[in-house]
């Protein structure tokens, strides 16, 4: 079967499983996965589940991806931070939305790489930087101190409170929390000046790297 229709089953499939923000199903529907994956596993790209990347790393389960982005309400408008650039699939996906990304990884050898393909695709609204994700987009071009929207593509053993500073009121962030024993998918919301948690959803995501400091 041809990656166009392996891609349009996946979006009705996303669907069936509860997603229905169109603007996320119509970025799933444009983006191809397969651009995104090891070579070893491009048959599998259209596959509802996480793959191996480089340097033990993983590109992430569509559905949680979609659940993630949902929950972000995303506008044409937003400025997001991604925290995990990963292979750039998720990046694609939320440019393909949003007026601006900003994307950190702490591994140069995925960062590279995802620009690499990023840029071939096309896209002019993403921003890379290699670093730590849990100190967000700081001192780095441009000089962003806060985000419409965030979305961490790792689980924190504890909600970073340098990306919390970086919510913009109004603002949402989407950060998987916990360690080896389990994970919640946390939504962290700015409200007049104050910070709103909300637990989600059961999660599993690799380990958000970083060098102290929380």
């Amino acid at each position: 079967m041809r990656y166009e229709d392996q891609r349009k089953l996946l979006v009705q499939d996303l669907h069936q499983r509860g997603i229905v923000d169109e603007v996320v199903l119509q970025a799933f529907a444009r983006i191809p996965r397969e651009d995104y994956v090891l070579k070893e596993y491009k048959e599998y790209s259209y596959r509802n589940q996480p793959l191996p990347i480089q340097s033990e790393q993983t590109i992430s389960q569509p559905l949680m991806i979609a659940l993630m982005m949902s929950k972000l309400h995303l506008k044409s408008s937003d400025r997001v931070l991604e925290i995990g650039t990963g292979s750039g699939y998720q990046s694609a996906l939320l440019a393909t939305i949003v007026a601006e990304l900003c994307t950190v990884e702490v591994l140069d050898n995925l960062s590279l790489g995802a620009q690499k393909v990023l840029k071939a695709a096309g896209f002019r609204n993403i921003h890379f930087r290699i670093g730590d994700g849990w100190r967000g987009w700081e001192k780095a071009y441009p000089p962003h101190k806060d985000f419409d929207k965030i979305i961490v593509s790792a689980a924190a053993d504890c909600i970073p409170s340098r990306l919390c500073e970086q919510i913009a009121e109004g603002g949402i962030m989407v950060v998987p929390v916990g360690g080896s024993s389990g994970q919640i998918l946390n939504v962290v919301k700015r409200q007049n000046g104050e910070l709103i948690v909300e637990q989600d959803v059961p999660c599993a995501f690799v380990p958000l790297v970083h060098q102290g400091g929380r």
